[in-house]
């Protein structure tokens, strides 16, 4: 058993123009005012990172570490969410996407994806430069337009899926592994790897490649009304990120799962400020601690109700409430009566 980190939280919900949301160093102040210890970055931010200098400049990158550790700071991990996105987008989306890229590579699907694989590949070199050892990820979907098939799904049309998602993906967890950087996906929604089957099957394509990993967040199996405790069970191993992120499903009889095309308030399943969705966080804090989970707990802040600020002081202690020092002694050492394996054969009968 080990010990989680943290507090931490996940910058991009947060930047904005206006101060103290404006830059990496005021923000850095105001959180490490209100009790944070660390920091996940997202990537696609200048206000927060230059992400080309960080994986040329081993200075920069010191820069960047010492003055957070002038602050009581750490960097969690580097997100590269919305540029791994679009190393896997379906064409119906890509209108929608581009904003996740440069102007210049709108409208140009093959050139958005190969820059959203350099940067990826950037990330992942910044990251060793850091001294970080997980990158925060998305996979991209080219299937999810089939994830309700109407009509069926044609034989073959899975397989073909998750080989070209693979394919697409294997040379850049090949240069996480040349960096020592595990590749941490958020199963989400949306994207092709979205639940614990999805996330076996691209592991199956990518031959079980060690850098294949998982960014655990409950919020989106709350979402999609899976087992968020027992899924810890069976990949505890993959997991190398967690976000702490609250939710809550209350089904009505207008709509359910898929929502409606509701706003998120309207929706029978949204996201929620920390305790105040229905995420059981004392049963992930027990079973993370129980498998050796000794890394950071990262709040992700998306509520439609709460006020950010708020959402952003109230995680502190909420965290530091869950996070638990395992014990170093059995609870009955006390009535130990020591190793004597005569004794052990008398109480067996055998002597």
């Amino acid at each position: 058993m080990k010990t989680i980190k943290g507090p931490a939280i996940f910058l991009a919900q947060f930047m904005d123009d206006t101060a103290p949301f404006n830059n990496l160093d005021i923000i850095g102040d105001w959180l490490a005012g209100i009790g944070y210890k660390a920091v996940q970055i997202p990537t696609w931010d200048s206000r927060c990172i230059d992400l080309e200098n960080a994986a040329s400049s081993k200075t920069y990158a010191d820069e960047l570490l010492g003055g957070l550790a002038a602050k009581g700071l750490s960097i969690t991990e580097l997100s590269v969410h919305l540029q791994s996105q679009l190393v896997a987008t379906h064409p119906a989306y890509d209108k929608m996407f581009d904003g996740f890229a440069p102007a210049q590579y709108h409208n140009n699907p093959t050139e958005r994806t190969a820059w959203a694989e350099r940067q990826v590949r950037l990330a992942a070199q910044a990251s060793a430069n850091l001294g970080l050892h997980t990158l925060a990820a998305f996979s991209g979907a080219l299937l999810w337009h089939t994830v309700y098939p109407w009509p069926q799904r044609p034989n073959g049309l899975v397989d073909t899926g998750f080989k070209e998602l693979a394919k697409r993906w294997l040379p850049l967890l090949d240069v996480c592994d040349e960096y020592g950087v595990d590749i941490a996906f958020e199963l989400h929604p949306g994207e092709d790897l979205h639940d614990g089957i999805t996330f076996e099957r691209f592991l199956d394509a990518v031959g079980g490649h060690k850098r294949a990993n998982i960014l655990y967040d409950p919020s989106h199996f709350v979402l999609q009304q899976l087992d968020y405790l027992q899924f810890i069970d069976f990949y505890h191993e993959r997991i190398k990120a967690f976000h702490v992120k609250d939710a809550e499903f209350l089904p009505n009889g207008k709509s359910g799962v898929y929502g409606g095309y509701q706003d998120w308030i309207d929706r029978p399943g949204r996201f929620r400020s920390l305790g105040d969705g229905q995420v059981d966080f004392k049963g992930i804090f027990s079973k993370l601690s129980r498998y050796g989970f000794d890394r950071w707990a990262v709040i992700e802040w998306e509520c439609c109700i709460k006020d950010p600020v708020q959402g952003a002081q109230e995680g502190v202690p909420f965290v530091n409430q869950h996070i638990i020092e395992v014990t170093k002694k059995t609870f009955d050492d006390f009535a130990n009566a020591g190793a004597d394996e005569q004794l052990n054969k008398h109480i067996l009968g055998l002597s």
